[in-house]
Formats: C-alpha cells, sequence, structure tokens
C-alpha cells in the first residue's frame, strides 16, 4: 500500500493473504472488477474494508480458531509445546518464563501430556 488511497491487484492480493484470505488470481481480480467504477483496475480502500468486513463476518469462528492454532504450531506437530508458546511471547513482546508458559499449557492440556493439542486449543477460546 504506497497510501495513495487505492490497491492495485498485488497491493490487493497482499493485504487480503495477511488477513489470511488465500485467493486466486481469478478472484481478486473479480474484487477489483466488482468496484472499480472508473476502470482504473483499483479498488479504493473503504471499498476494500467493506468487502474483508464483510468476508471476515461469513467465516466461521470454529475455522479461525483452527487457523490460529497452526499460528502456534508452526512446527505442525499437531500440538502447541512449551517451544511454540516461547516463540509466540516472544513475538508478542511477552516477557514470560518458561515456568509460568508451563503452567498456561498445564492449566489447559486436559490430557496431561504437556502440550495442548488443536481439540484443547478450541476450548480454551471457547469457554465463556
Amino acid at each position: 500500500m504506497n497510501g495513495d488511497g487505492y490497491l492495485d491487484y498485488h497491493e490487493l492480493k497482499v493485504a487480503l493473504r495477511a488477513l489470511g484470505f488465500d485467493m486466486s488470481k481469478r478472484e481478486v481480480l473479480n474484487i477489483i472488477d466488482e468496484y472499480d467504477t472508473d476502470n482504473r483496475k483499483l479498488i479504493n480502500y473503504e471499498d476494500f474494508f467493506q468487502y474483508v468486513g464483510n468476508k471476515i463476518i461469513e467465516r466461521d469462528p470454529i475455522d479461525e480458531i483452527r487457523r490460529a492454532f497452526r499460528l502456534f504450531d508452526d512446527d505442525e506437530t499437531g500440538k502447541i509445546s512449551l517451544r511454540n508458546l516461547r516463540r509466540v511471547a516472544k513475538e508478542l513482546g511477552e516477557n514470560l518464563t518458561d515456568d509460568e508458559l508451563r503452567a498456561m499449557i498445564d492449566e489447559f492440556d486436559l490430557d496431561e501430556d504437556g502440550e495442548i493439542n488443536e481439540e484443547e486449543f478450541i476450548n480454551i477460546c471457547t469457554e465463556n
């Protein structure tokens, strides 16, 4: 985004991917065509935010939780380990000790294997 108030194809594709929408070239071009009123092959920020807002509302919350789980599980083991949690805490600028991180895992580790699996993570995120 170059600050001109519009997104071209490449800027739109990057912005959508950053928001978790991995779309084909044709899908991105269709979005531009839908909102491009002056045939410049651009979409303005207001239309972009409207489109993205509608897409986010359509998302399944459980799918979003699964997507978040995969961000933690960067080594693709199917579990969030102490190492995974330490990395995320560091990326977020949180200064937590291993004991604090282990306590977080222990709190929600229902099968007591020392890690958080996807089902446990979904339970954490959907508890009231």
